[in-house]
């Protein structure tokens, strides 16, 4: 059972219905009593017919204007474009009354337009419409500023990397997800000019309009003439009130979570790149007070950038891209110089974290919407990525799952060769995430693409990469293959960012000793040791199989803490200063315990710090 708001709220919220409503409800036994002999019929439908046409040719004048200015007030930060916005509002605030002296100053017969006019400009169907613009036109320019707000810019995004220009993207990308609201407001627009009368019968008393003849035949007949006359208005509001309300229901709904289930390889996707590209870039872009400059050249083509948040990896994917200016660099890939391409040209598929889906189009048109999309490869991984049951959906109606698989197919469809993951998985739960990593992983082996995830789950970069760039503040801390860097961080910030374990720093002593905290001195393997010279200092990392419960263990180690990781029990010990992981399920190692312990010498490895930061 669904929950009343608080009383109060409910007797507010009632009192204004029903004063809404009354005037309504007591026109009804005013049918009876209206002079239904005495109505000029030929008047009347003559004044809605003005009505009806001056207010469609005022919608359709708003509509070809308000549209453009309410994209323009959506995207621009200028002070000037807010003033602007702020005067076209005026007339919603302004008495009617008012609106018309304003535009009898504009368009009277004194006024230079009305001179050079000859005056014909006021009672006539065009003043209507001009009058009628003016009062009216606010209306769909709000409508149309909030929906354009509304849109995710991600969507002109992607739409420019799938090869669309700026046009194209608007018409096809932006005003069709902004269109419900925008006509929304022009059946409020057109609503607003259809009842205008204060700004009419100042600037056009004739042709009668009807709010025009009913106030005429107010004058001259009382009340009792009003009802027929209304009976137009009301009918007419009704109807676009009906319209406004309804809404087709979608078919369908969101498939099952065994939607996700991983992709199983199966033939070869059509026109694979033969030889793999490589991918090597310089960015550098200055945003207020932060500075991005990286660089990298990777030698294979599975890569991931991982950092913190506001560490400019977003940001790096967008600079690849070409949706950010790239002050000062330079990307390549292969032998084609990347960035004297605009987006659309680039041949690049972009997945931001939601996978910029376009939510007016089905799945088929999502498909065939890039410039160059192939339509066999289209076909291919419909069926390849169990997308063709699915052709006729709509972005909400699919899982997350099925989200991914089509973005996948739709930059695969035009044979990219360079796709940009930006934290794909990061909105979804872990079963979900572990299903669809693996799916992406397959799709890896099987395209010659080269593939970029921005990432901040070290996990997940080690699955889906073979190379990592670890950044930070904008600046890069350490790049290489995933082993190197995940065996060697290059200093301790490397090493938190990747969710290391029993690393740290020490110094070396002679015969292969390292001293680590206060004065715990641990055997390294002799190939770690080799030609690290006595004093320096070294960073280090002991394996969790190398520390072990040994009741005549030189090292006394107390049990710091005990959680549980993926449903393996794990044992923190805190032994000279240092802590070490142990993965134990030894039921004696309790909290606040003390055992002996024994470190292999094997399982330690030391690398020099001035090296590895190198």
């Amino acid at each position: 059972m669904k929950r009343i708001a608080a009383r109060p709220l409910f007797w507010l919220a009632a009192l204004l219905a029903a004063y809404l409503c009354a005037p309504f409800i007591a026109s009804v036994p005013q049918l009876g009593a209206a002079d239904w002999a005495s109505v000029d019929w030929h008047a009347t439908w003559s004044a809605v017919g003005v009505s009806a046409a001056s207010a469609s040719v005022a919608s359709l004048v708003i509509l070809l204007g308000g549209v453009p200015l309410g994209y323009f007030l959506a995207r621009s930060n200028s002070r000037k474009v807010a003033v602007l916005g702020f005067v076209v509002q005026l007339p919603l605030a302004l008495p009617p009354l008012t609106s018309g002296v304003l535009l009898l100053f504009l368009l009277g017969p004194y006024s230079g337009i009305g001179r050079l006019t000859g005056g014909t400009l006021t009672d006539s169907f065009a003043g209507i419409v001009l009058a009628e613009t003016f009062v009216a036109a606010p209306f769909l320019i709000i409508a149309a500023k909030s929906a354009f707000a509304a849109v995710d810019p991600v969507f002109d995004d992607v739409a420019a990397t799938l090869g669309h220009h700026a046009g194209s993207r608007f018409f096809r990308v932006i005003l069709p997800a902004a269109w419900p609201a925008i006509r929304a407001g022009l059946a409020l627009a057109w609503l607003r000019a259809f009842g205008e009368f204060g700004a009419t019968v100042m600037v056009a008393y004739h042709p009668y309009s009807l709010p025009v003849y009913t106030y005429v035949v107010f004058g001259g007949q009382g009340l009792p003439a009003m009802m027929p006359l209304l009976l137009p208005t009301l009918t007419i509001a009704i109807v676009c009130a009906a319209l406004s309300l309804y809404s087709r229901r979608q078919s369908g709904a969101i498939e099952p979570e065994n939607g996700d289930e991983a992709v199983q390889p199966v033939g070869q996707p059509p026109a694979a790149e033969a030889v793999p590209l490589r991918l090597a870039f310089r960015l550098t872009r200055h945003l207020g007070a932060f500075d991005l400059d990286i660089a990298w050249a990777p030698a294979t083509r599975r890569l991931a950038i991982i950092g913190p948040s506001g560490s400019g990896k977003s940001l790096a994917l967008r600079l690849i891209a070409g949706l950010e200016p790239n002050e000062s660099g330079s990307v390549r890939l292969g032998t084609t110089d990347l960035d004297a391409l605009p987006p659309e040209r680039r041949q690049i598929g972009y997945m931001p974290q939601d996978y910029g889906l376009f939510p007016h189009m089905t799945v088929a048109r999502q498909l065939t919407f890039p410039v160059d999309a192939d339509a066999a490869s289209a076909r291919y991984w419909l069926d390849h990525l169990g997308l063709a049951t699915l052709v006729g959906r709509v972005p909400h109606q699919l899982s997350f799952g099925q989200r991914q698989r089509v973005a996948l197919a739709r930059a695969l469809t035009r044979h990219s060769q360079l796709l940009l993951f930006d934290e794909p998985f990061a909105a979804l739960d872990t079963p979900r995430r572990r299903r669809l990593q693996q799916s992406l992983r397959a799709l890896q082996r099987e395209i010659a693409a080269v593939t970029i995830l921005v990432t901040h789950d070290p996990d997940e970069a080690a699955l889906l990469a073979d190379e990592v760039l670890v950044i930070e503040t904008g600046r890069v801390l350490q790049a290489g293959p995933i082993d190197t860097v995940y065996e060697q961080p290059a200093t301790m910030r490397v090493a938190e960012l990747l969710g290391l374990h029993n690393v740290g720093e020490g110094v070396m002593r002679e015969d292969g000793v390292l001293e680590i905290g206060d004065g715990l001195r641990v055997k390294t393997s002799a190939t770690a040791a080799h030609s690290i010279a006595a004093g320096r200092r070294v960073m280090w990392r002991v394996s969790s199989h190398a520390l072990v419960v040994a009741p005549d263990g030189p090292h006394l180690g107390t049990i710091d803490a005990i959680e549980l990781r993926r449903g393996e029990r794990y044992i923190r010990v805190e032994i000279g200063g240092a802590f070490f992981d142990i993965a134990s399920e030894d039921t004696r190692l309790r909290l606040g315990s003390q055992h002996r312990f024994a470190i292999a010498s094997a399982g330690v490895s030391v690398w020099a710090v001035e090296a590895a930061q190198a």
